[in-house]
């Protein structure tokens, strides 16, 4: 028992030091392209802004990412025309990117199409396309696991001050709502 105890200690310590190994890192750059076909550099078009980006670079990462759609629509994106004294919006920059690399180049434009027919229009700016090799990022952003989207959190700059990865639940929404509202304040 207790050796299956320091397994499990032993996992979430290299679980959180893998997504912990990103942050205070500069967010590599990435040109990617939108549904409005409008193309945007990461980090470089995010000047003076707090921005969160969810990535996905498999067939089962995009369908958990599209999982984090509308719950990120409704907490970083919407924004209440009738606030009321208690509402509270950000200012923040979101973009969802399908990674499309090796293989899967070539399905670019006809997913991009196709996504443009089913996603919502108001989050058509929202969703950014990549094509390109997948190799720097990877390595730039420990991407330890292909089946899963990764998330970060980065400062005005482009550092990166909060990363997590995983299917959308309203404990990670937290942890990125918390991460943003704290590195806000820390302005």
């Amino acid at each position: 028992m207790k050796k299956i105890s320091s397994l499990i200690i032993v996992g979430i310590f290299i679980c959180n030091t893998t997504t912990l190994a990103q942050v205070g890192n500069m967010f590599p750059n990435m040109e990617a392209e939108t549904l409005t076909n409008e193309f945007v550099n990461i980090p470089e078009d995010i000047g003076g802004k707090y921005t969160l980006i969810g990535i996905a670079y498999s067939k089962k990462a995009e369908d958990y990412l599209k999982g984090w759609f509308e719950p990120t629509y409704n907490q970083f994106i919407y924004k209440n025309p009738n606030p009321g004294p208690f509402d509270f919006s950000f200012d923040v920059y979101t973009y969802f990117i399908p990674m499309f690399t090796g293989a899967k180049r070539p399905a670019y434009k006809k997913v991009m199409n196709k996504l443009k027919k089913t996603i919502d229009k108001r989050m058509q700016g929202n969703i950014l396309f990549y094509k390109g090799t997948l190799n720097q990022y990877k390595d730039a952003l420990k991407f330890d696991g292909k089946e899963l989207p990764y998330f970060f959190v980065l400062n005005p700059e482009g550092k990166i001050v909060y990363a997590t990865s995983g299917r959308y639940t309203r404990a990670k929404m937290q942890e990125i709502t918390d991460a943003v509202e704290s590195a806000m304040e820390m302005e």
